[in-house]
């Protein structure tokens, strides 16, 4: 594409953008000539706009005008993207109050799974050497996560995913793992069960609909009070609560 054609093809982007915007933010369904009036644009550029977009299945069209289709991130079933993009900010956030790598993890058709992992040249991440489900007896997140369920749900998840000694200080006797996981439903720790030197520390993260922990990996010799980490996992935790719960719908 030549240079004469590149700032056309910008100012549409950006006039498409400011469209969704508009009607995404609307708690109803709106006319073209609403959507115009907002925007700023003439109607023969928004009816332009809105049709390639209703195309694309970004819009739909109701009786009493357009809304997000169901291509729209925020409509998506699984919203992956849209998950991570309203959780990111919290994590960076958690991170640079604790200065720790962060982890967000949840609990899906029967495994747990990472979500994400923020990190930096002050709070370096773990090596995660072992995947989530056969380590989840060792990590922070997997124990909370595992906390959360029920007796019998445990006891599956256990039968599936034998408790692995991954260090000298893993819980290997599936008895008292469990005891374990009766005693803190609230807040989970690794000291050194997953890898030497590091402990965890992971607080549940919980919606309707979403099963998760985050957690902080610090040095096992740090000396900061556990219930300064606590304070800021489960405020942070209740962000990332209200922020699923709204945005992950």
């Amino acid at each position: 594409m030549d240079g004469a054609g590149a700032p056309t093809l910008i100012s549409s982007v950006n006039r498409a953008l400011i469209l969704l915007d508009i009607i995404g933010s609307s708690a109803r369904p709106l006319p073209a000539k609403s959507i115009a009036r907002t925007a700023g644009l003439s109607l023969g550029t928004t009816y332009n706009l809105l049709r390639t977009m209703l195309h694309a299945g970004y819009l739909a069209l109701e009786q009493d005008g357009f809304m997000l289709g169901q291509q729209h991130p925020a409509m998506a079933p699984s919203g992956d993207g849209v998950l991570l993009a309203h959780a990111r900010s919290i994590l960076n956030g958690l991170r640079d109050e604790l200065r720790a790598a962060t982890y967000l993890s949840r609990f899906r058709d029967g495994e747990i799974e990472i979500v994400d992992i923020v990190d930096g040249p002050f709070a370096p991440r773990l090596d995660l050497w072992v995947g989530a489900q056969d380590s989840a007896h060792a990590t922070a997140f997997g124990k909370q996560i595992l906390a959360s369920l029920d007796v019998a749900q445990r006891r599956d998840y256990i039968a599936r995913h034998p408790l692995v000694e991954l260090t000298p200080y893993t819980i290997r006797t599936p008895r008292e793992f469990l005891e374990q996981l009766e005693r803190s439903p609230g807040c989970a720790v690794d000291e050194q069960e997953y890898s030497l030197g590091f402990k965890c520390i992971a607080v549940p993260v919980s919606t309707s609909a979403w099963m998760g922990a985050l957690a902080i990996s610090i040095p096992a010799k740090a000396r900061r009070n556990r219930l300064d980490y606590i304070r800021q996992l489960r405020e942070s935790a209740g962000q990332l609560a209200f922020s699923l719960g709204v945005g992950g719908k």
